[in-house]
């Protein structure tokens, strides 16, 4: 990706002069559209990597596969949050790893870990680098050097089973290899983030991931059948069938764990065919507690399709209509609900009725198909926009949480008001909009999307408004994180989450398979 931006340069979107002037009318900003700023602006703290070290990586991954120049090392310095690409026009110095190595199996991780944890040298796993919370951050955690290890020459299909529908994927595939590789053999994984396009299997795997289709498909770890794993320790491999009652399930110990624990470097997941076909389907509610409510009924009726999304008034209102970005005749107030159903020609149209009754009597009125087949078109396109809206002198940023059904109203409201009242304090009103992104049958994950001005400091400002959210979230029964981890940013928080005691286990694991601390320092573990 762009080291500067999200995804690809010939992507990167202008704003319309109707998003400009509504940027002017509803939130006060001005400010005309900048260019990016030049890569040969940067300045990147000096790696404190020694020849000694540089020689010894060599010897043990080919000196071919040790890199220490600038642009690699920018392009490791960290996530796609918005906080990342603030820093990143940061005149300054900037933090990056020292070197990024590029090892080519599972035995050359095992190697270098374990180099690694010998020469207290800090290791960051990365995958697509598509972290919004500071995951991949080359934070150094004491240690004199850091290394961020790029999975990207782990990009094999190691196994394929048709018959137990399964397949073995190396970690550094991306989304769309996955589905290439598996394609070619009538199958697919069907997992689809915002990320699709650039985060990898072993880092869906690492952060708990939660694709578009989840409602269908189930979350990421839903899917994760065997998982290989190098740790400073040895090596690991997890997972002897669909189901144990042998102890405690150990992959929970590292799916989740974002490369504090160990490395993940293969993966068996559940697939399926490709299906015949799909029927698209929005859908308008008059107001978000009526859409919730319709959404719960689909999903505790056991009528989930593959997709089930809900935007609130302000997000139908404005990132859609207004954007465009679903066309067809969708409204511009109540709330848009997106379905799709997915699979055999009759299993889609009897699942297809079976939701469209129930959204129907829960007081869902039938937009017809195009609305729905215009997200799905435009679905990884969001952070494009952001990136553009913040060089246009806006603060956008997005941030989860779930919760169980009878309380997500509740929820929503509170960190609502806890973003306005802390952006508003500070001079730039915001708007707050939000969708539910993924259902279960107890509860539903919560999905914001915040918009206002920046002030002359940008990151204290987030920074203010996040801890603002984080504290309401814990404080409303919410999770700190649904489906974007916990990295650094929402570390403060951990303790809260799992309790004392459940700080202290993960500490001993952590203790136990990484004596030495070396893997992803400041990430997850409070």
């Amino acid at each position: 990706m762009e080291w500067d931006a999200w995804g690809l340069g010939e992507f990167r979107k202008q704003l319309s002069p109707q998003v400009l002037s509504l940027l002017s009318a509803a939130l006060g900003v001005h400010a005309e559209q900048s260019a990016p700023p030049a890569e040969s602006d940067v300045v990147l703290r000096p790696s404190t990597l020694t020849e000694p070290q540089r020689t010894a990586l060599g010897h043990v991954l080919g000196a071919a596969n040790v890199h220490t120049d600038d642009a690699t090392r920018l392009r490791h310095a960290g996530g796609k949050s918005t906080p990342d690409l603030l820093r990143r026009k940061d005149t300054g110095s900037q933090d990056a790893p020292d070197a990024v190595v590029l090892p080519g199996s599972h035995d050359e991780i095992l190697a270098l870990l374990q180099w690694c944890s010998d020469n207290a040298v800090a290791v960051v796993p990365f995958g697509g680098g598509t972290s919004v919370v500071g995951g991949v951050d080359p934070e150094r955690g004491g240690f004199a050097a850091v290394l961020a290890l790029d999975l990207r020459r782990l990009d094999a299909l190691v196994d394929l089973d048709p018959v137990s529908g399964t397949a073995t994927l190396q970690a550094g595939v991306t989304g769309p290899q996955a589905e290439e590789l598996l394609g070619r053999h009538g199958f697919s994984l069907g997992h689809f983030p915002q990320s699709f396009q650039f985060a990898t299997i072993g880092g869906f795997a690492a952060t708990r991931s939660s694709g578009q289709a989840s409602a269908g498909y189930g979350r990421f770890d839903d899917m994760v059948q065997r998982l290989r794993v190098a740790t400073p320790t040895g090596s690991l491999d997890l997972g002897r069938g669909p189901a144990s009652a042998a102890g405690p399930d150990l992959r929970e110990l590292f799916v989740g764990s974002e490369g504090t624990f160990g490395v993940i470097t293969e993966v068996t997941l559940r697939v399926h065919p490709i299906p015949e076909t799909t029927a698209y389907r929005a859908w308008s509610f008059p107001d978000f507690a009526t859409g919730a409510t319709a959404l719960r009924t689909v999903i505790q009726t056991g009528a989930a399709p593959t997709v089930m999304r809900l935007s609130d008034e302000a997000e139908t209102g404005v990132n859609l209509a207004l954007a465009g970005d679903i066309g067809g005749d969708a409204p511009t107030a109540g709330c848009l609900a997106i379905t799709t159903v997915e699979g055999t020609d009759a299993h889609v149209r009897a699942r297809s009725e079976e939701v469209a009754a129930l959204l129907a009597a829960a007081g869902g009125t039938d937009l017809g198909e195009q609305p729905a087949r215009s997200w799905e078109h435009g679905r990884f396109d969001a952070p494009y926009q952001r990136d553009a809206l913040l060089n246009a002198g806006a603060i956008v940023e997005t941030l989860e949480t779930a919760t169980t059904w009878s309380n997500l109203v509740a929820l929503r409201t509170a960190v609502t008001a806890a973003l306005t009242e802390s952006l508003a304090a500070q001079g730039t009103p915001p708007l707050v909009m939000c969708h539910i992104s993924h259902t279960y049958a107890t509860g539903a994950s919560l999905y914001f999307t915040v918009v206002c001005g920046q002030t002359e400091d940008p990151l204290t400002q987030w920074a203010a408004a996040k801890q603002a959210a984080g504290d309401a979230i814990v404080a409303t029964g919410g999770t700190i994180t649904h489906h974007h981890a916990v990295g650094r940013d929402h570390r403060p928080w951990m303790t809260a989450e799992v309790g004392d005691l459940g700080a202290t286990v993960l500490r001993a694991v952590k203790a136990a398979i990484d004596p030495a601390g070396i893997l992803n320092p400041g990430k997850l573990i409070p």
